[in-house]
């Protein structure tokens, strides 16, 4: 891929690929030997961020969160490759009973047993997995600080905060001079595009805040291979899909299966493209199960749509 163009990640000082690798596969549908073909598939391609989170995949049947983790913690020591990555984790999720939240007590253990799992001795974006609403701003930032002044994370972000919570935050830490979250990170895809776009995008576009977003596929419908309820059993996330299967996901489709014929690409790497190119958006999440999987990926990163393609995608998922 050569020279790839990095795109500033907020003001956090780092520096990402236009797409990041979403660790949540990693011990639930990919074992441990293809999750590690494809985490080298991608930092061999160029690009450099991976993004997982501790409870990464508790909701799988005999498995207690951590697992995604433990993955790419096993990769780092064994490929040697940990200088040439960026890890992005979370916390706040529930890891067991009484277990999650922002306050600086129970973060101080998530983020040592995270640290542990992933083999290394800091995260460079340790990002806040969903608001907490019974712990104040403050206490959660003042920890975040304290272990960016030691070392243990380089920048830290925030993921599913409401646009009111984030310009809270952002304020706090301006109050208190204290660092800030340098990264939003919501849910936006052309299925679901007026969540991000009303009242997060202009947010972040105004404080320079950087953007990764997850679900940039809907859960795989924009891959296009889930074109009828009969087609839904076609994996672990099918039911997750069923709400798109509507008149107007049927026109993105249509559009999608246009743009791709044009560029002779697959929907999910035109999906991709068209989110790399949006406002506000620093670079999408997507996962991959298969090498075979993250060269359609990567594709993504090589196309710029033209004006008329994504006038097309704009109109179609309007």
């Amino acid at each position: 891929m050569g020279t790839m163009n990095k795109r500033d990640l907020g003001r956090s000082g780092l520096s990402i690929g236009p797409l990041v690798l979403g660790g949540n596969v990693f011990g639930w549908t990919t074992d441990e030997a293809r999750s590690f073909q494809v985490l080298d598939g991608f930092i061999d391609a160029g690009f450099n961020l991976v993004d997982t989170a501790d409870v990464y995949s508790r909701w799988a049947s005999g498995n207690k969160g951590g697992e995604s983790e433990t993955v790419i913690g096993n990769w780092l020591k064994k490929s040697g490759k940990r200088n040439r990555v960026l890890i992005a984790s979370k916390v706040g999720k529930e890891m067991g009973p009484g277990k999650k939240g922002l306050s600086a007590k129970y973060m101080t253990g998530a983020l040592h047993d995270s640290l542990n799992r992933l083999q290394t001795d800091h995260i460079d974006l340790y990002q806040a997995h969903e608001d907490d609403p019974h712990t104040p701003l403050e206490e959660s930032l003042e920890a975040f600080s304290q272990w960016i002044k030691a070392g243990k994370i380089r920048a830290i972000g925030a993921s599913n905060f409401t646009a009111a919570r984030l310009e809270a935050a952002l304020s706090v830490s301006e109050l208190h001079k204290i660092p800030r979250y340098e990264c939003l990170q919501p849910q936006y895809n052309l299925c679901e595009r007026s969540g991000f776009e009303n009242e997060l995008q202009p947010i972040c576009e105004k404080n320079q805040v950087g953007v990764i977003v997850y679900y940039a596929l809907a859960s795989g419908f924009l891959t296009g291979k889930y074109r009828s309820v009969a087609d839904l059993g076609k994996s672990a996330r099918g039911q997750g899909i069923r709400k798109y299967l509507n008149g107007r996901g049927f026109r993105i489709l249509g559009a999608l299966d246009e743009v791709s014929a044009r560029y002779q690409s697959a929907p999910a790497t035109i999906a991709l493209a068209w989110l790399m190119q949006r406002p506000g958006v620093t670079a999408p999440i997507a996962s991959a199960t298969s090498p075979e999987q993250l060269q359609e990926l990567v594709r993504a990163a090589d196309l710029q749509l033209e004006p008329a393609a994504v006038a097309l995608l704009d109109q179609a998922s309007a």
